[in-house]
């Protein structure tokens, strides 16, 4: 049985998207198939048919949930030390083409975000940092193309 390492910030968000779906999501989508259904004929009725899939949606996001936390090995990253790239890991990069700085953090599969900063363990850039101390040079295979970066920092936060 796999294991889903998780930190404890997305850990809770998981938690807290699952007591969502749970309390508020299934809740409501109930009563709109129940609304719909008073409405007559259900095999014209495009509002009990949307309320059907969205219930579809949300039962198979809450079964997921429950696998995943079900399984998750939390990590918390303020208890990690060192200098080395490992999970849980905020890392500040600079990208030696464009001289631009950027920072991850590497995370779960299931707490990655880009646009939050939060990338997963298991994407190319991750894997390649792994090990690797502040100063290091980091060659990084992407579908774009190669890229090269330097590890300005390494921090457990």
């Amino acid at each position: 049985m796999d294991r889903y390492p998780l930190t404890t910030q997305g850990f809770a968000r998981l938690e807290a998207e699952l007591k969502q779906l749970k309390n508020v999501e299934r809740p409501a989508v109930v009563s709109a198939i129940a609304e719909a259904r008073e409405h007559g004929d259900l095999k014209e009725n495009a509002e009990y048919h949307a309320a059907r899939d969205k219930q579809s949606f949300i039962e198979g996001r809450v079964k997921e949930l429950e696998a995943v936390i079900s399984r998750a090995e939390v990590i918390d990253p303020k208890d990690m030390k060192g200098d080395t790239i490992k999970f849980g890991a905020t890392i500040k990069l600079v990208d030696e083409e464009s001289e631009e700085n950027v920072t991850y953090q590497i995370v779960g599969e299931y707490e990655a975000s880009l646009e939050q900063g939060r990338i997963a363990n298991t994407a190319p850039i991750a894997r390649a940092l792994m090990g690797k101390k502040a100063g290091d040079n980091v060659e990084v295979k992407t579908p774009k193309g190669t890229r090269y970066y330097e590890v300005l920092s390494v921090s457990y936060i």
